[in-house]
């Protein structure tokens, strides 16, 4: 596979910024290969996402960062510019439903994820053979409803001890404290309905088929200490009609859903999703 360097953007927009980032690239020699930019009127701020091939710049990623550095100081940027040589560790969270973490371990196995599973955390036994026999460690951690914390502070040691860039709640029915969404801010990604708040709590599905609904979807969104707030990036549907019966939605759902959280994850691993405020900028 190629090797490429992905620098990533967001600054106060101004006059100047496309030119002296894309001459810097060209003085050293840098293949440009992708190129996204965004400007958001509204509130002044510019977003820009360059793919370089690394081998045409002659430097490794840190040499490039020290000499990118006094630009992002001149433009007042929030920047990061990352190698894909070097594979985020990904821990998958899931619960009892098995669609997405099902989904997910295929397209790691394809190579569709450009990234490392280093564990799989649950509250259940359930997946353990599944994940096993992917080569993945699987961690039990149950979870007692009278005193969370206990849990909480073992899901977060296992995080820990496996260097996690990024978890991903793929099914995973319970709520994070506080401490670990800040702890991981903008690095933990869920799925849910997008029937939320509108029919929220036990059976969605249900609930949506005795309204009558004409579509169902999905968000894949990051994760806050606001419940089902964070910023959104992804989303999908999928149009029903009187005919379909509660089965029915429950599986068009589970589609959706696996489907908007692999798109969301693999945008995430490819530096293509850009935090502004409770919104995203996803240069998909």
């Amino acid at each position: 596979m190629s090797h490429y360097y992905r620098l990533v953007v967001s600054c106060p927009d101004r006059l100047g910024i496309v030119s002296r980032v894309s001459s810097f690239i060209a003085g050293q020699g840098g293949s440009i290969t992708e190129a996204s930019q965004h400007s958001d009127l509204e509130s002044g701020r510019f977003f820009m996402r360059y793919v370089i091939l690394a081998d045409s710049i002659g430097m490794s990623a840190e040499t490039l960062r020290d000499a990118f550095a006094p630009i992002a100081d001149e433009f007042e940027m929030d920047w990061s510019l990352t190698d894909t040589q070097t594979r985020q560790r990904v821990v998958l969270m899931v619960s009892r439903e098995s669609h997405c973490l099902v989904d997910l371990l295929y397209r790691w196995t394809a190579n569709e994820l450009d990234c490392d599973i280093a564990a799989v955390i649950s509250n259940h036994e359930d997946m353990r053979s599944l994940v096993e026999w992917h080569g993945i460690p699987y961690h039990h951690v149950p979870v007692d409803p009278a005193d969370k914390s206990i849990a909480f502070s073992e899901v977060q040691r296992l995080v820990e001890e496996a260097r996690a860039d990024t978890i991903v709640l793929a099914r995973y029915m319970q709520i994070l404290p506080p401490s670990l969404c800040e702890r991981y801010a903008g690095r933990v990604i869920n799925i849910h309905h997008s029937f939320l708040p509108s029919f929220a709590g036990a059976k969605p599905y249900h609930q949506a088929y005795q309204r009558g609904v004409k579509l169902i979807g999905a968000t894949c969104h990051y994760v806050t200490q606001e419940l089902d707030a964070g910023p959104i990036i992804e989303q999908d549907i999928h149009r029903v009609s009187h005919c379909h019966t509660p089965n029915d939605l429950v599986r068009f759902g589970r589609d959706v859903e696996k489907t908007v959280l692999a798109r969301g994850l693999r945008w995430h691993l490819e530096d293509r999703v850009l935090v502004h405020g409770n919104k995203t900028v996803v240069f998909a």
